[in-house]
């Protein structure tokens, strides 16, 4: 299939649905679906739902609600409490699940109290090739994945995007706070502000797709820079190398280290 015919396939999809309540997190395939879904069905059958938490960056919240704004549609934010989910603090290997349900636990019941026949979120089928057992928990409760069905691909959700002129079509991948740190080792609201600091000095130097993973706890704490592999010479210019050292050091980390291994998706995966 062409990427256009996926597209109608998508819609076909959609309007088979009726309305729908969209996991939007502002990232590049939840904006996607959610344009598609109001083009689709009509911003009276659409509505976006941000969950914001210690997780998700103030950045992120601002782009979303500035997204829904500018394309009339209803946007709903729910706070999770994510640090009062039993388990999660100490980050198990299935932590992303035990989110994952509570977070759409929520949505389900705005979904059902503004008479919204099923809520979607933005999984695409590049999402089926890494350790992922949030996905475990939408299929159990029922969450469409349109973008699955209708088979795109992270390159061609990219390039519908820039055809439809939606600001998101370049913007770099994001994964939630969570995601940088080792499993077991304890998350902390101190630690993942400490994360978010970092990466927003990284954007800020215009640094294009930025991940700091973070390893041990205390006095010893690692935070290990991903970046793309043709920026490494930039980061490594004398000036940028001792800015980023001094400010990850100020943040509160011992060591601060970068990976060679350049930017990767689900790179705590590794050790799995």
């Amino acid at each position: 299939m062409t990427i256009h015919e996926k597209y109608q396939r998508l819609q076909e999809y959609l309007r088979a649905l009726g309305s729908v309540a969209v996991a939007f997190s502002s990232g590049v395939d939840s904006a996607f679906l959610l344009k598609a879904a109001a083009d689709t069905l009509g911003t009276e059958k659409v509505m976006a739902v941000t969950a914001s938490s210690c997780f998700f960056p103030e950045r992120e919240l601002k782009e979303a609600k500035a997204f829904c704004g500018e394309n009339g549609i209803r946007h709903m934010v729910c706070e999770i409490q994510v640090m009062d989910i039993q388990g999660l603090r100490q980050n198990p290997k299935n932590r992303c699940y035990l989110c994952k349900h509570a977070l759409f636990e929520h949505i389900i019941e705005i979904a059902q109290k503004n008479h919204i026949n099923a809520v979607v979120e933005g999984s695409n089928m590049d999402d089926n090739k890494d350790y992922r057992p949030g996905m475990a928990a939408i299929k159990e409760l029922g969450i469409q994945s349109p973008l699955c069905h209708a088979q795109l691909y992270k390159k061609e959700i990219r390039e519908l995007s820039r055809e439809f002129q939606l600001p998101t079509w370049k913007k770099p991948s994001f994964a939630c706070l969570a995601t940088r740190f080792v499993y077991g080792e304890t998350i902390s609201e101190e630690r993942l502000k400490m994360v978010d600091k970092a990466e927003q000095m990284l954007l800020d130097m215009n640094f294009h797709q930025v991940r700091v993973r973070v390893h041990g706890q205390g006095a010893g704490t690692i935070a290990r820079i991903e970046i793309l592999p043709e920026e490494f010479a930039r980061f490594m210019q004398e000036e940028n190398r001792v800015k980023i050292y001094q400010y990850l050091k100020e943040t509160g980390f011992s060591y601060v280290t970068l990976d060679l291994g350049g930017y990767r998706t689900g790179s705590m995966n590794e050790i799995l």
